[in-house]
């Protein structure tokens, strides 16, 4: 950490463990703090738009900024195929490791394996937060 920011940079060591190593080295914020704090997202996609969602309802001060003149043109809408999820009961060989596979060959490799790995790891828990905040999945 620097300066009480996340070190951006991938932790060193086994790939499994390095989300969790990372996690328990961040200080925890006080409750009382938490509505004295501005936060920036950057980016009205998926991401962008749960965490503002997220973080608003845990009673952070959030701004979001979009390079787009509304939040509905952000880019989530290109995605190759929607979104997709390693559930708890495998439908058509859904695992992890598939979904890690299938979303480093969408971005044509080009994509952070650490990322991609979370990403499969989390997805169904993603999407749980995503109904739970009133997303419409066709």
């Amino acid at each position: 950490m620097t300066n009480g920011l996340p070190d951006p940079r991938i932790p060193a060591g086994p790939l499994t463990d390095a989300w969790r190593r990372t996690r328990e080295g961040l200080p925890l914020i006080s409750p009382l703090r938490k509505g004295q704090m501005d936060v920036l997202v950057v980016g009205t996609g998926l991401a962008g738009a749960s965490a503002a969602a997220t973080l608003a309802q845990q009673g952070y001060r959030v701004t979001v900024l979009s390079f787009h003149d509304s939040p509905r043109r952000a880019h989530s809408v290109a995605a190759q195929g929607g979104i997709n999820a390693a559930r708890s009961v495998a439908v058509d060989g859904d695992s992890v490791s598939r979904l890690f596979a299938d979303t480093l060959r969408g971005g044509d490799f080009r994509a952070r394996e650490a990322g991609c790995q979370r990403l499969a790891e989390i997805s169904s828990s993603i999407i749980d937060q995503c109904v739970a905040q009133g997303v419409p999945f066709a």
